[in-house]
């Protein structure tokens, strides 16, 4: 993976304010500490992985207070099509019609 730099942050919150791009970045890696997922994919320390979400676009002033109602929704909406894929794999396997 590409290494992350401040500007690509910077770019993503239409800010060149670093102050501003720290507070969102401080409030992010509170709410990982509370337990919430990382929303890029990654093994590196959660100051890094934050600015990967912040540079992803996924992390926003907009979006931080709702991000675990996204996250929840996002995985019951991958669970439902994954029951979804199994069922019409079942229904294809007993000869049955889809």
């Amino acid at each position: 993976m590409a290494r992350i730099t401040v500007e690509d942050c910077l770019a993503q919150i239409g800010n060149e304010n670093r102050f501003i791009l720290i507070h969102l970045a401080v409030a992010r890696i509170k709410q990982h500490r509370k337990g919430q997922e990382f929303l890029a994919k990654g093994k590196n320390k959660e100051i890094v992985m934050t600015l990967r979400e912040i540079a992803a676009g996924r992390v926003t002033f907009d979006n931080i207070k709702d991000l675990k109602q996204q996250f929840q929704k996002q995985l019951a909406a991958e669970k439902e099509e994954q029951i979804m894929l199994e069922a019409e794999a079942a229904a294809t396997a007993a000869g049955a019609p889809a």
